[in-house]
C-alpha cells in the first residue's frame, strides 16, 4: 500500500502546475467540463477532465479560443477575416457595390458588428465603394485595410462593431 500511495503522491506533483497555472477554470483544464463543473476544487475537477477528454472538445477549445479557453485563439479573426474574403472576393466585391448580400452580412459580422447595423454597414461600402476598390487590381487584403480605414472614421459603426479589437486581431 505504501507504492501506491508514493506514486499517488508523485502523479499529484505533476498535476500541481497545471492548476497553480489555470486561469478561470479549476485543475481539469478549460472546455466543456470546465463549463459544466466550473472551477471547485475536488471531485468535480475529475468530472470535468472526464468530460474534455470524452469528448475531445478541449482541443477545440484551445484552438477557436471558446469553451472556457480564452478569447485567443489560434484562429484569430483577422485572419478568418482575410480567408474568407479572399474565398469570396468576386460576389463580395458585387454586393459591396450594391450595398447588400449574404456575403457582405457576414464580412459584417466578421468584424463584430451587431445584426441590426449590418445595413448601415452595407449602405457605407456602397458609399465608399470607389476607394474601397481602387481598381480591378486590388486584392483582397488591399480591400480590407480600406475598409478597416472606413470602419473608424465612422460615427456609428466605429463604436458598434469593434473596430479596435478587430484591428488587434
Amino acid at each position: 500500500m505504501g507504492r501506491y500511495s508514493r506514486i499517488a503522491t508523485a502523479a499529484s506533483l505533476f498535476l500541481l502546475p497545471m492548476s497553480v497555472f489555470a486561469a478561470g477554470y479549476g485543475a481539469a483544464g478549460c472546455g466543456l467540463g470546465s463549463e459544466l463543473m466550473g472551477s471547485k476544487p475536488g471531485s468535480s475537477q475529475v468530472f470535468a477532465a472526464t468530460t474534455n477528454g470524452t469528448l475531445g472538445n478541449q482541443t477545440f477549445g484551445i484552438t477557436s479560443g471558446t469553451l472556457n479557453c480564452g478569447d485567443h485563439g489560434l484562429i484569430k479573426k483577422s485572419k478568418e477575416r482575410e480567408v474568407f474574403a479572399q474565398e469570396n472576393y468576386t460576389s463580395l466585391v458585387k454586393e459591396m457595390a450594391q450595398g447588400k448580400g449574404e456575403n457582405l452580412y457576414t464580412l459584417a459580422s466578421l468584424y463584430q458588428c451587431p445584426a441590426g447595423n449590418h445595413q448601415e454597414f452595407g449602405a457605407m461600402v456602397q458609399a465608399k465603394f470607389d476607394s474601397l476598390v481602387a481598381s480591378d487590381q486590388t486584392t483582397s487584403t488591399e480591400l480590407l485595410s480600406q475598409l478597416e480605414n472606413q470602419l473608424t472614421r465612422h460615427p456609428t459603426l466605429a463604436s458598434s462593431c469593434n473596430i479596435k479589437q478587430a484591428a488587434a486581431n
